[in-house]
């Protein structure tokens, strides 16, 4: 579906911006800087006096160093820009509590323990879900082999809409993996089966349309 269409009308007063970059470290090892932004567009009253439009309202920086298996050994955040100065940039070391964590593992979960609410600042926090998936397409091609082994799945298939094993994108470009959408045995004649009824038909019409 298309964007709907803007309106000509239409006036710019806020952006956010979210920045991911990964680097590759001599030792082995990675370091990841992840940045969120807002900006607005006109003066802005702040506890400090009046942000300028073009200042940033925030302005919050994260860095993991994280190994080749996803999980992350030391990590902490600085915040640059913040509406209440004092308080907003007080939350001591608590952007180190994500060291031990598997970005690809519990990952969110975790987090929002550790440092949802009031335990965190809401945008670092925030910033954190875009970590798995974008640490993931960094290792893409260096780390993780993206076209799979003889007997290993490519790590991506089955992930997305548009690389589901029975489809098109698969048939064409991993023909290796690719396998045929079953046939729907479901007939419109079939008499309607009680929710209490254990025959194997209840069974097949609740089975999944591919397995796994």
């Amino acid at each position: 579906m298309p964007l709907p269409t803007s309106d000509p009308s239409r006036v710019l007063k806020h952006r956010r911006a979210i920045d991911v970059q990964a680097f590759a470290r001599a030792d082995g090892l990675w370091e990841v800087d992840a940045r969120i932004s807002d900006v607005k567009t006109r003066d802005i009253p702040c506890a400090d006096g009046t942000r300028p439009a073009g200042s940033p309202i925030h302005d919050l920086r994260l860095r993991l160093v994280v190994d080749t298996q996803l999980n992350i050994l030391a990590s902490g955040a600085e915040s640059l820009a913040v509406p209440y100065p004092g308080t907003c940039d007080q939350h001591g070391d608590r952007y180190g509590q994500l060291a031990g964590l598997n970005l690809m593992r519990g990952f969110k979960q975790a987090v929002r323990e550790r440092l949802g609410g009031a335990q965190g600042c809401t945008h670092l926090t925030e910033l954190t879900d875009v970590l798995p998936t974008a640490v993931t397409q960094a290792f893409a091609g260096d780390v993780i082999d993206t076209r799979g082994t003889a007997d290993q799945l490519p790590f991506q298939l089955d992930r997305c809409h548009a690389l589901v094993r029975h489809g098109e994108t698969v048939r064409l470009h991993y023909p290796r993996w690719f396998r045929q959408p079953r046939a729907n045995k479901v007939t419109q004649n079939r008499p309607p089966v009680s929710p209490m009824d254990p025959s194997p038909a209840t069974a097949e019409q609740a089975a999944p349309p591919l397995s796994s």
